[in-house]
């Protein structure tokens, strides 16, 4: 069996879709199915063995994890907002050392998600090979994650196979639940749908023009294949343990983004900037591009899609929920 901790969220569901892809129905699905089960139908026609909700997958595990092959926690509290911080480092911290010290005890491997938001305003860079000790996030979940792969990279024992995935910007299918913090493709496209223009947000740093904030932007699916293929590569094979960057290697600006939005849906650009609020300003990154020679080096070959060519699959995908409800 294995495990998937978020599986009804984004890419917890997407895991579970690539891994029914691969001829895998033996998952347990883990997520907090007491609050979320009616709210998100992600799982909605995938197969999985179990759901256990996430409460009790400590004593799950210890009744009944015997077979676990390995496990994949996609499971947080992503909203880089919140401020409780016994919340966030519960949940995002001391969850996943849990599961870790399971996976120890089992022999199990563990791949869990770490967060570019771990590289605060990259003036320490995007390197996934450098001491991220030294690394400043900007606001508490990114800090969350952060603490953890300081203590992971710490630790002389390991589960026998781990890597940290730190995430850049993920868009694609399953994130209607996020609210604002679903990504700003789901937004572009409601608001084009709603409103017939785009609105982003106003440059507030010298050096950057209004909508030229960058993002490295990753389609959900090659960030789900990056994600299994650290999972199936051995370390024998050139895929050592530890932190690893998902993202395509390329800042794209959000003018861009909302093009090609724009060009998805076949109309002209109409974009409006208005100022950012003030509880983003000071924890907001103005430039993320992932450094991937460490993924490359493992084995992983896939090229990742353009902005463009994600954001047509995204589009497509959202005009045909619209058109099925």
């Amino acid at each position: 069996m294995i495990v998937v901790t978020g599986a009804a969220g984004f890419i917890g569901s997407n895991v579970v879709a690539a891994l029914n892809a691969r001829r895998r129905a033996d998952i347990v699905a883990v997520d907090r199915f007491r609050d979320v089960s009616k709210a998100r139908p992600y799982l909605d026609g995938l197969q999985i063995q179990a759901r256990v909700d996430k409460d009790d997958l400590s004593r799950w595990l210890g009744e009944e994890g015997g077979d676990v092959e390995a496990i994949i926690h996609e499971g947080a509290c992503t909203d880089t907002t919140v401020t409780d911080r016994a919340t966030v480092m519960a949940m995002n911290t001391e969850y996943t050392r849990m599961l870790w010290e399971w996976c120890l005890r089992a022999g199990t491997p563990l791949v869990y998600a770490s967060s570019a938001a771990t590289y605060g305003n990259g003036a320490h860079g995007y390197d996934d090979e450098a001491d991220p000790r030294a690394l400043e996030p900007l606001n508490l979940y990114g800090e969350s994650k952060q603490l953890f792969d300081c203590w992971a990279l710490k630790q002389s024992r390991t589960p026998p196979r781990w890597a940290g995935i730190k995430y850049f910007n993920v868009y694609g299918p399953h994130e209607d639940h996020k609210g604002r913090m679903a990504s700003v493709v789901y937004h572009a496209y409601h608001q084009i749908r709603d409103t017939g223009k785009v609105r982003l947000f106003t440059s507030h740093k010298e050096g950057y023009a209004d909508g030229g904030q960058q993002r490295d932007f990753v389609y959900v699916d090659d960030a789900v294949e990056a994600t299994l293929h650290l999972l199936e590569t051995p370390v024998s094979e050139g895929a050592p343990n530890g932190l690893y960057n998902v993202g395509t290697g390329q800042a794209r600006t959000f003018a861009a983004l909302g093009q090609a939005v724009f060009a998805a849906l076949g109309r002209e650009p109409n974009i409006e900037y208005f100022p950012m609020p003030e509880d983003l300003r000071e924890r907001y990154q103005y430039f993320t591009q992932a450094k991937v020679e460490k993924l490359r080096r493992s084995g992983f070959t896939r090229a990742f899609r353009s902005l463009e060519e994600g954001v047509r699959a995204y589009v497509r995908y959202l005009e045909a929920e619209d058109s099925s409800h």
